[in-house]
């Protein structure tokens, strides 16, 4: 099996041992259930946004740890203060050493969180907006097209918005009515290779009301301003930022050189 059938045969396990400790009716009741959603789309679309969807993350299956350490409210904080549009925060623990409690502190920030994880079933939807996301990650490598309309319909059901990762053209059946919002992953989730080119040569294929997302392997402001005048709106950040000795720094110094080249 590759990385991604490893992950998500894991997930399926990890979900019903979720299931049979924690009933749909005990995450409703939680106070985070409640809460407003706030609205990915509106944040990207904002004009004088950065458009970045800024993550949270302590390691990856290719790479091992990242900042093993890091600290979720420190780093969040940070994002939210110098501009992020989204906050992304990994709750895969056994591969990516995430949490659902990373979620939850990091609800504290005025901005959307994506809940960043390999969703598989609607406990999972419910689960996320229970611990205070806003918006769900659907990878069209792993769900059908069938699964993806049902899931992301049922995201919308509960108030959250979804945003579809798509990483070849044959994946573009996947998109539906319910996907309003697609990222298109540079990096191949079955052997973690990163082709920068990705975004761009997919991006002519997608239908002209959806809101375009470049995800993984963009560390330079060029790469962002290609991809803007290719129509891009949101830029899924993760790596760069959490590899430098101080995030907070980092992300602050991208955002006013990005700016700086508008």
């Amino acid at each position: 099996m590759n990385i991604l059938d490893t992950i998500v045969a894991h997930k399926r396990t990890e979900v019903a041992d979720r299931k049979a400790r924690t009933s749909i009716k005990e995450l409703e009741a939680r106070p985070a259930f409640a809460l407003p959603v706030r609205s990915l789309s509106d944040s990207l679309l904002k004009p004088d946004g950065t458009g970045i969807i800024a993550e949270f993350k302590r390691k990856s299956p290719s790479k091992g740890f990242i900042k093993q350490d890091a600290n979720v409210t420190e780093i969040t904080a940070a994002y939210t203060r110098y501009g992020a549009a989204c906050l992304s925060v990994l709750t895969d623990e056994n591969f990516f050493g995430g949490s659902d409690a990373d979620l939850i502190e990091a609800r504290a920030n005025e901005v959307p969180i994506l809940r960043k994880d390999f969703i598989v079933d609607e406990y999972q939807i419910t689960e996320a907006k229970s611990i205070g996301a806003d918006v769900i990650l659907l990878i069209a490598a792993c769900l059908t097209p069938a699964e993806v309309k049902h899931l992301a319909e049922f995201a919308a059901s509960l108030g959250l918005q979804t945003i579809l990762e798509l990483h070849a053209e044959e994946e573009l059946e996947h998109i539906c009515d319910a996907t309003k919002i697609v990222g298109i992953n540079n990096r191949d989730l079955r052997t973690f290779s990163v082709d920068i080119e990705r975004s761009l040569r997919m991006a002519e294929k997608l239908p002209a009301d959806k809101i375009k997302i470049a995800e993984s392997g963009i560390d330079k402001i060029d790469d962002i301003l290609i991809f803007r005048q290719n129509g891009f709106k949101g830029f899924l950040i993760g790596e760069y930022f959490m590899k430098q000795p101080d995030t907070p720094a980092a992300f602050q110094i991208f955002v006013e050189q990005l700016k700086a080249a508008e």
